[in-house]
Protein backbone atom coordinates (compact mmCIF):
# COMPACT_ATOMS: atom_id res chain seq x y z
CA UNK A 1 0.00 0.00 0.00
CA UNK A 2 3.04 2.14 0.84
CA UNK A 3 4.16 1.98 -2.59
CA UNK A 4 0.58 2.58 -3.93
CA UNK A 5 0.52 5.97 -2.00
CA UNK A 6 4.23 6.94 -3.23
CA UNK A 7 3.23 6.17 -7.54
CA UNK A 8 -0.46 7.46 -6.99
CA UNK A 9 0.97 10.89 -5.44
CA UNK A 10 3.84 11.12 -7.85
CA UNK A 11 1.59 11.28 -10.90
CA UNK A 12 1.49 14.39 -12.21
CA UNK A 13 -1.41 13.91 -14.49
CA UNK A 14 -3.45 12.21 -11.15
CA UNK A 15 -2.38 15.21 -9.18
CA UNK A 16 -3.79 17.48 -11.84
CA UNK A 17 -6.83 15.97 -11.75
CA UNK A 18 -7.41 15.53 -8.43
CA UNK A 19 -6.42 19.40 -8.08
CA UNK A 20 -9.25 20.81 -10.63
CA UNK A 21 -11.57 18.32 -8.75
CA UNK A 22 -10.51 20.22 -5.39
CA UNK A 23 -10.72 23.65 -6.91
CA UNK A 24 -14.40 22.55 -8.75
CA UNK A 25 -15.17 21.86 -5.29
CA UNK A 26 -14.03 25.09 -3.58
CA UNK A 27 -15.77 27.30 -6.44
CA UNK A 28 -18.95 25.85 -6.16
CA UNK A 29 -19.08 25.75 -2.46
CA UNK A 30 -18.02 29.23 -2.58
CA UNK A 31 -20.27 30.38 -5.13
CA UNK A 32 -23.15 28.77 -3.20
CA UNK A 33 -22.92 30.26 -0.17
CA UNK A 34 -22.39 33.56 -1.54
CA UNK A 35 -25.66 33.26 -3.67
CA UNK A 36 -27.31 32.18 -0.15
CA UNK A 37 -26.13 34.08 1.49
CA UNK A 38 -26.71 37.56 -0.72
CA UNK A 39 -30.64 37.16 -0.50
CA UNK A 40 -33.13 36.73 2.20
CA UNK A 41 -35.42 34.58 1.06
CA UNK A 42 -36.98 31.82 3.02
CA UNK A 43 -37.91 29.63 0.17
CA UNK A 44 -35.86 28.31 -3.11
CA UNK A 45 -36.75 26.79 -5.78
CA UNK A 46 -35.21 23.41 -5.78
CA UNK A 47 -36.56 21.17 -8.55
CA UNK A 48 -37.30 22.69 -12.24
CA UNK A 49 -39.89 20.22 -13.48
CA UNK A 50 -40.59 20.18 -17.41
CA UNK A 51 -38.11 22.93 -18.27
CA UNK A 52 -38.06 22.28 -21.86
CA UNK A 53 -41.49 23.62 -21.80
CA UNK A 54 -41.96 27.50 -21.32
CA UNK A 55 -45.29 27.12 -21.26
CA UNK A 56 -45.69 24.87 -18.22
CA UNK A 57 -42.95 24.91 -15.94
CA UNK A 58 -43.22 23.77 -12.59
CA UNK A 59 -41.39 24.74 -10.01
CA UNK A 60 -40.64 23.07 -6.57
CA UNK A 61 -40.07 25.05 -3.63
CA UNK A 62 -37.55 24.13 -1.00
CA UNK A 63 -35.51 25.23 1.87
CA UNK A 64 -31.98 26.00 2.68
CA UNK A 65 -30.81 22.85 3.48
CA UNK A 66 -32.28 21.12 -0.42
CA UNK A 67 -29.75 23.76 -1.81
CA UNK A 68 -26.80 23.55 0.66
CA UNK A 69 -26.94 19.85 0.23
CA UNK A 70 -25.08 20.66 -3.25
CA UNK A 71 -22.42 21.07 -1.22
CA UNK A 72 -22.13 17.91 0.37
CA UNK A 73 -22.53 16.07 -2.70
CA UNK A 74 -19.72 17.65 -4.17
CA UNK A 75 -17.58 17.08 -1.20
CA UNK A 76 -19.20 13.70 -1.75
CA UNK A 77 -18.13 12.83 -5.23
CA UNK A 78 -14.71 15.13 -4.58
CA UNK A 79 -13.67 12.44 -2.06
CA UNK A 80 -15.24 9.69 -3.46
CA UNK A 81 -13.31 10.25 -6.65
CA UNK A 82 -10.14 10.23 -4.86
CA UNK A 83 -10.98 7.43 -3.02
CA UNK A 84 -11.31 4.89 -5.83
CA UNK A 85 -9.44 6.19 -8.11
CA UNK A 86 -6.38 5.44 -5.35
CA UNK A 87 -7.63 2.29 -5.21
CA UNK A 88 -7.91 1.22 -8.66
CA UNK A 89 -4.30 3.01 -9.67
CA UNK A 90 -2.49 -0.48 -9.16
CA UNK A 91 -5.74 -2.02 -11.35
CA UNK A 92 -4.95 0.42 -14.49
CA UNK A 93 -3.79 3.90 -14.45
CA UNK A 94 -6.12 5.10 -16.96
CA UNK A 95 -8.79 3.39 -14.88
CA UNK A 96 -8.07 5.71 -11.87
CA UNK A 97 -7.90 8.83 -14.06
CA UNK A 98 -10.76 8.53 -15.82
CA UNK A 99 -12.51 8.02 -12.34
CA UNK A 100 -10.92 11.83 -11.52
CA UNK A 101 -12.27 12.99 -14.99
CA UNK A 102 -15.55 11.89 -13.79
CA UNK A 103 -15.44 13.34 -10.68
CA UNK A 104 -14.48 16.68 -12.64
CA UNK A 105 -18.01 16.31 -15.06
CA UNK A 106 -19.80 15.84 -11.36
CA UNK A 107 -18.80 18.88 -9.89
CA UNK A 108 -19.43 20.57 -13.40
CA UNK A 109 -22.50 19.43 -13.60
CA UNK A 110 -23.24 20.20 -10.04
CA UNK A 111 -21.92 24.19 -10.38
CA UNK A 112 -24.35 24.28 -13.28
CA UNK A 113 -27.54 23.18 -11.77
CA UNK A 114 -27.01 24.55 -8.67
CA UNK A 115 -26.50 28.14 -10.68
CA UNK A 116 -29.11 27.32 -12.41
CA UNK A 117 -31.51 27.17 -9.27
CA UNK A 118 -30.12 30.08 -7.54
CA UNK A 119 -30.87 32.25 -10.18
CA UNK A 120 -34.24 31.24 -10.98
CA UNK A 121 -35.26 31.93 -7.16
Amino acid sequence: MLTLSKKFLRDQYVLLLISINLVLFIISTVFIILRLSSGHSSSYIVQCRDCSNASAVEFIPGGLIDLISFIFFSLLVLSTSVVISLKTYNIHRQLAVTVLSLGILLQVLTLIVSNYLLVLR
